[in-house]
C-alpha cells in the first residue's frame, strides 16, 4: 500500500526549530538539537548535541538518521551541503524579520504536517505584537533606543530586533542600519552613539553577559542621557537574537518591561 508520511526524525541545527517543535507537542520526532539551545531549557537535557552554528558532527547526525534537518541562514550552508551530499533532507530558513519569522513558523508546520498547529502558535504571536503596540501607544514619547548586539566592535540591532523595538515603543538611533543582514554592515563608530544621544542602551552581546560598567567607561559616553540617568539594560542573547518562537513571547516582555520601567521612573 502507497503511504505519504511527514518527516518523523528531525534534526534543527539553531533553537528556533527546536522551541517549535516543543511548542506544537511535536517534541518525539526531535532526534538532535544544536548545543547552542537552551530553550526550552528541557530540549538540552533530553536531545543529543550535534552541533554549534557553523559546525556539526557529521557522523553523529547521520547515525541519528533524520528524515529532516532544518537550520538557519547562509552561514550553515556549508553544514547543509556537506549533509546533502550524504543524502539528507535538508531546509535552510533564512528569515531577517517579524513577518517572516511568522512566515517560517507557518512553512516549518507545513513541512512537518502541522498546519494547523502553526496556524495557531502564529496568531499568538501576532496577538502578542498587537498588544505590545497598543501599550507603547499609552507612553508619552517615544524615547531614542540603541541596541548593542556587540560591543568591540559596537553593532547595531538586526532587522527583527530593530522592528520589535519600534512595535514596543522606542525610536531606532540607526534606522537605516536595521535591514542590513550582516553584522559588519551594521557596525557604528562610538562617536556616533554620543551624537545621537540615546535615552536608552539595550546590551545583547551575543553569548557574553552585558557589562554596563564597561559602556560607562567609554570615552565621551558619561555625556549620553542614557548613561547619566543609568538607563542601562540586559536582554540575553538566547531571549532576542534567535528569530523565533523566543523573541515573539519573552523578547517582547523584556522589552516592554525596559520602556515600563524607563517611564516610571
Amino acid at each position: 500500500m502507497f503511504k505519504a508520511q511527514f518527516p518523523k526524525r528531525i534534526i534543527c541545527l539553531t533553537e528556533e526549530g527546536t522551541e517549535i517543535l516543543y511548542s506544537i507537542g511535536e517534541e518525539n520526532r526531535l532526534v538532535g538539537v544544536s548545543g547552542f539551545t537552551r530553550r526550552p531549557p528541557r530540549a538540552r537535557k533530553e536531545k543529543p548535541k550535534v552541533s554549534n552554528f557553523i559546525d556539526a558532527d557529521f557522523e553523529k547526525i547521520l547515525e541519528l538518521k533524520p528524515d529532516l534537518v532544518i537550520g538557519y541562514s547562509d552561514l550553515q550552508g556549508d553544514i547543509a551541503a556537506e549533509l546533502i551530499k550524504n543524502g539528507v533532507n535538508v531546509f535552510i530558513f533564512n528569515h531577517r524579520s517579524i513577518n517572516e519569522t511568522l512566515g517560517m513558523i507557518l512553512q516549518f508546520c507545513s513541512l512537518i504536517g502541522c498546519e494547523n498547529q502553526g496556524k495557531n502558535l502564529v496568531e499568538t504571536y501576532i496577538q502578542n505584537l498587537k498588544s505590545a503596540q497598543e501599550k507603547a501607544k499609552e507612553f508619552p514619547f517615544r524615547p531614542k533606543v540603541f541596541f548593542e548586539e556587540w560591543n568591540e566592535p559596537l553593532i547595531s540591532s538586526i532587522e527583527w530586533v530593530s522592528e520589535l523595538i519600534e512595535i514596543c515603543g522606542g525610536e531606532l538611533i540607526f534606522p537605516d542600519l536595521a535591514k542590513k543582514s550582516l553584522g559588519k554592515e551594521r557596525i557604528v563608530h562610538p562617536d556616533w552613539v554620543i551624537e545621537k544621544n540615546p535615552d536608552i542602551i539595550i546590551g545583547s552581546w551575543c553569548g557574553k553577559k552585558f557589562k554596563p560598567e564597561k559602556v560607562k567607561a567609554r570615552t565621551g559616553w558619561e555625556e549620553i542621557n542614557a548613561v547619566k540617568n543609568n538607563r542601562l539594560y540586559e536582554i540575553k542573547s538566547e531571549i532576542i537574537l534567535q528569530p523565533g518562537p523566543a523573541v515573539l513571547t519573552d523578547g517582547i516582555l523584556q522589552m516592554q518591561k525596559i520602556f515600563t520601567e524607563f517611564f516610571s521612573a
